[in-house]
């Protein structure tokens, strides 16, 4: 006989199993600790999903960087994400948001020496769409060639725009009349 108790939920759930019932009372524990959805920095996280690739819904992480997360966080990378601990999930969140401090190289950090303060820092999140707005206003304040083509609305790594990417009116073809 042993005891089996869930504390996550709202209600203690205590049950002696017996060797036919293990299974059962077993699989009622794993539900009451299971989380479906997890919020981790501002983003909604499907936990049926193996953490790794659960971490790759927040912007800004891919799956590199989540597999590097999880092996830093001593995290088993085939559980699911609502099974992961609050000890767990709090570990992960902050290697997350300090990479450098638990020695992840400078190389796989997506903001290396920032414009403004020169410092390396992995942005996260909503974090990520306000930089790139950032970047794309001072492009077009300092009025370099790609700000130029973003304020446009013109394709801007080099594209040939003659004949694809045209927007607006369609201009058709005249016939001639008589003959």
């Amino acid at each position: 006989m042993s005891l089996v108790s869930g504390e996550k939920s709202n209600f203690q759930f205590h049950h002696f199993i017996d060797n036919e019932f293990d299974t059962v009372a077993l699989e009622c524990a794993r539900a009451i600790l299971f989380s479906v959805i997890l919020r981790l920095l501002n983003t909604n996280v499907d936990g049926k999903q193996k953490v790794m690739y659960a971490l790759t819904k927040i912007k800004g992480v891919g799956r590199r960087y989540s597999n590097l997360v999880c092996k830093k966080a001593d995290v088993d990378l085939n559980k699911r994400a609502g099974e992961l601990t609050s000890e767990e999930l709090e570990r992960i969140v902050t290697i997350l948001q300090n990479p450098t401090q638990y020695k992840i190289p400078t190389w796989f950090i997506n903001r290396q020496r920032d414009i403004v303060d020169g410092k390396d820092s992995h942005i996260l999140a909503n974090g990520v769409d306000s930089k790139l707005r950032e970047d794309l206003e001072r492009l077009k304040k300092i009025r370099a060639h790609r700000g130029l083509r973003h304020y446009w609305g013109l394709r801007v790594r080099g594209q040939h725009t003659k004949t694809t990417g045209r927007r607006g009116r369609t201009v058709g073809v005249s016939k001639k009349k008589g003959g």
